[in-house]
């Protein structure tokens, strides 16, 4: 397979985010094997996006292991996101970071990685606005269901809260927090485009099975 070359503006990346449907998020510690062999099955299942989350990594490790994810995310076309840490993100050249409302601020991580996709956790109305005042590039609205893999001090939110805080979003979003197979349909109705989970992807006998299955139900031809 071809090497493709990465993007390098916040415009390019932005269009390739709008046609992401499947948001996998890779964390060892949730991982069914080998994370990177778990994130090349996600790939092959038709994932054009990846989170890598490692909360307790050191940074002397953190960085070439990374970088091996960049490199396979470039054989697929696909953008790598990176959890929490900005300059990992850079010296990596991946193409963002997700940031949660107690990590870097989104205004300063865009004035110094004014290239990057800057996506930021929101869990209220207040959140998502002043996220979107802060300037992120997209953000995630959760958790819309009950969730192990995150420790959260707010409640799940729930469709009806879905519905109620979708039409606010000026800006590409996702949804996460719980969310298995039989849930698309309804999160789909309620206005989800765009889904991310971490366990199931990552501890699924499959994962590419999986992943092709959840992006036909979110095309709606499943």
């Amino acid at each position: 397979m071809e090497t493709l070359r990465p993007l390098s503006t916040h415009e390019e990346r932005l269009a390739a985010f709008r046609a992401v449907d499947v948001y996998p998020v890779v964390t060892s510690e949730f991982c069914r094997g080998d994370s990177f062999g778990i994130t090349r099955a996600v790939l092959e299942g038709g994932a054009k996006i990846v989170q890598i989350r490692e909360k307790t990594m050191c940074d002397g490790d953190f960085l070439p292991y990374l970088r091996r994810f960049r490199g396979l995310t470039l054989e697929y076309g696909a953008l790598l996101i990176v959890d929490d840490r900005v300059d990992a993100a850079l010296a990596a050249d991946a193409d963002g970071v997700h940031l949660g409302q107690e990590d870097f601020p989104p205004a300063e991580a865009r004035r110094i990685a004014p290239e990057l996709l800057i996506g930021v956790s929101t869990h209220d109305e207040a959140e998502l606005l002043r996220a979107q005042e802060e300037g992120c590039s997209y953000l995630n609205i959760g958790p819309i269901f009950p969730t192990k893999t995150k420790s959260l001090s707010c409640p799940f939110l729930g469709l009806e809260t879905l519905r109620r805080l979708a039409p606010l979003v000026r800006v590409p979003f996702t949804v996460m927090g719980g969310i298995k197979f039989e849930s698309l349909p309804a999160l789909r109705e309620a206005g989800a485009r765009r889904v991310a989970a971490v366990t199931a992807f990552t501890q699924a006998e499959d994962p590419a099975a999986e992943v092709a299955g959840w992006r036909r139900v979110l095309a709606g031809e499943g």
